[in-house]
């Protein structure tokens, strides 16, 4: 008898019996990314500071048994705390966290000219990342075990003038996806994505959404021949929650459609 399993299929519902929390939920790459774990066949909390987001979500993806809405504030223990316990009255379990919300503007003030209370607020990505780890740590690792995700950003490797605050946070996401890989292992994988340019101006509260306006060029310049969509982003974040990502953590993965890639000179 041969030694080599047999031929399986794959799953068709990856994050079937799975509940899977994603903080900036409502809005741009982490709706996209709820969207996807529903697609998948996952359970979904979505917490955000935009309760009109939120509400326009559950109302329009009509899954009352499989998704819900917390207001979110990432930089308040006490919210984050009752995030995840809402979480697990709801569903009962958690098996999944992504960490999305923060500052979605990379551009702030001169460095000379900022004041501390502004370089905080542009770090909240990494804060929430922290306060919302840590209370959903002990649920993840119960029940087999479960999976963390933190959304970073290619600027975290390279960057424009008065980006400062968003690059160090984005690259202390990456930092500290390795260093909790390691203490949370075996039991929770810790991962990251880190997008590049995704067009999100459809993918907001009814009110605010708008038809992004790209041009052929930038279009062009990207490899694949496109700008990214949140979609992109979510399928990502469905194979690396699921099951099929079992050996994979402490790893960053860049979706920018061949951006950084590409060695760009003026002529």
């Amino acid at each position: 008898m041969s030694i080599v399993p047999a031929v399986g299929a794959w799953p068709a519902a990856p994050l079937a019996g799975k509940v899977v929390l994603v903080t900036g939920g409502a809005n741009g790459i982490g709706r996209g990314i709820a969207q996807a774990v529903l697609g998948a066949g996952g359970q979904v909390m979505i917490g955000d500071l935009d309760v009109a987001a939120g509400k326009a979500c559950l109302a329009e993806w009509d899954r009352p048994a499989d998704a819900a809405f917390r207001k979110l504030d990432i930089t308040a223990e006490a919210s984050a705390r009752g995030f995840v316990a809402a979480a697990l009255k709801r569903f009962g379990r958690i098996d999944g966290l992504v960490n999305n919300a923060g500052i979605a503007g990379a551009h702030g003030t001169a460095l000379a000219d900022m004041e501390w209370a502004e370089w905080q607020r542009r770090l909240s990505s990494l804060h929430g990342t922290f306060l919302c780890s840590k209370h959903a740590l002990p649920a993840l690792a119960a029940d087999g075990g479960g999976a963390i995700l933190n959304i970073a950003s290619t600027r975290a490797q390279q960057s424009e003038p008065n980006s400062e605050a968003y690059a160090a946070a984005k690259g202390g996401l990456l930092a500290f996806t390795h260093a909790l890989a390691l203490s949370a292992g075996p039991a929770v994988r810790v991962n990251s994505i880190s997008p590049g340019w995704i067009a999100t101006g459809a993918w907001q509260a009814p009110t605010r959404r708008r038809t992004p306006r790209l041009s052929r060029a930038d279009h062009a310049q990207h490899p694949v021949g496109r700008v990214g969509q949140p979609e992109d982003i979510g399928a990502l974040a469905v194979y690396l929650l699921s099951d099929m990502a079992g050996f994979i953590t402490g790893q960053d993965h860049i979706v920018d459609g061949g951006m950084t890639r590409r060695m760009i000179y003026v002529d």
